[in-house]
């Protein structure tokens, strides 16, 4: 993908990581570890019981975290596949005997629609991500 392409898809899905890590991330990793410090805190608890209550305290961010990742991993990957379209049609125009500079044209044009796509699905998806941080049970 055009590195001009790639920063800007790079920018808003760093912003929208942080603003999801500023707003749900950061108040469930509080909870995490006050949760965490309380299990702590049970002195007649054996250390199994402990560690248990830990794992039981860690579980709903370790969810959350895998929710983001799984949800990002989704969003590349549909991208690469529009960008992976773009070569494959740029190929059978050179093929076809177009010269360099129409490829050029072509592989831009193409890659920014999939970018301009691309982008236009990030506010439903961190709507989407967002309902299911909240949906986490804590």
């Amino acid at each position: 993908m055009a590195e001009a392409h790639q920063a800007r898809v790079q920018a808003v899905v760093e912003e929208m990581v942080q603003s999801l890590e500023r707003n749900h991330i950061r108040k469930m990793q509080a909870r995490m570890f006050k949760c965490s410090a309380h299990c702590c805190d049970r002195s007649t608890d054996s250390m199994t019981q402990v560690h248990q209550c830990i794992d039981k305290c860690h579980a709903p961010l370790a969810k959350a975290q895998g929710l983001v990742t799984n949800e990002l991993e989704k969003f590349q990957d549909r991208l690469a596949r529009c960008t992976m379209h773009c070569n494959d049609k740029a190929k059978d125009l050179f093929d076809s005997g177009a010269k360099e500079p129409a490829v050029r044209s072509l592989m831009e044009r193409c890659v920014g629609s999939c970018v301009d796509d691309h982008m236009n699905l990030i506010p439903s998806m961190t709507r989407r991500i967002q309902e299911n941080l909240d949906s986490i049970s804590q």
